[in-house]
């Protein structure tokens, strides 16, 4: 029986972490910035432009092209560019999924392989768990003011969920959308993730 795994998650929750252990112990490919990758090459735009608005819902910010230039209106020019990159981020994501079992992060993956009826998890944590776990991660330049990391991690978390609805139609968040929905705070994750992939296996058998 195949299985794939999708993990969303907010910003600082450990969502990352928890995906690759899982992907570890169940012996599964493991795929998160490398879809980025993929895209940027297939539709010859930068990465980090691809990466900015992989989360986010459409909005008008100017592309870091590669052999391209402006027809047309702008605006019309970078909704086509969203678009583009969806298409690829989607082509990406099933074309993964139907090479293997695999874990999957974030990319609305769940909503675009909802037809293979994935394994869809949901990590969260309260705040406090989220800003110490991205400080104990983070350079002390980018975390020295609490209230900016607050902010930052807040806006993270509104892009994705702006994001999500604008593609899916659907709530980003809400557990009625996700079989597994798990609070990493004052947890260990890599406890959490081999729990996880037992029970994985022993429903696969």
């Amino acid at each position: 029986m195949s299985r794939i795994i999708t993990v969303g998650r907010q910003f600082g929750s450990g969502g990352r972490e928890l995906g690759k252990r899982l992907s570890d112990e169940l012996g599964v490919p493991y795929y998160d910035r490398e879809i980025i990758s993929e895209i940027a090459k297939r539709t010859e735009l930068a990465e980090e432009y691809v990466h900015r608005i992989v989360e986010q819902r459409p909005e008008y910010h100017f592309p870091i092209t590669v052999g391209r230039t402006l027809q047309g209106g702008a605006s019309d020019y970078l909704m086509q560019q969203y678009a583009s990159v969806y298409a690829e981020q989607t082509n990406v994501i099933r074309e993964l999924a139907e090479r293997s079992d695999c874990v999957i992060v974030g990319r609305c993956a769940d909503y675009i392989l909802r037809d293979r009826k994935p394994l869809r998890i949901f990590v969260y944590a309260d705040m406090d768990f989220r800003m110490a776990r991205c400080r104990e991660r983070g350079q002390k330049d980018e975390v020295a003011s609490e209230r900016k990391l607050r902010r930052k991690i807040l806006a993270v978390d509104r892009n994705r969920r702006r994001y999500y609805r604008s593609y899916t139609g659907q709530a980003w968040g809400n557990p009625a959308n996700y079989d597994i929905c798990l609070n990493t705070a004052g947890t260990d994750i890599k406890a959490m993730a081999h729990a996880l992939a037992v029970m994985i296996k022993a429903d696969q058998e």
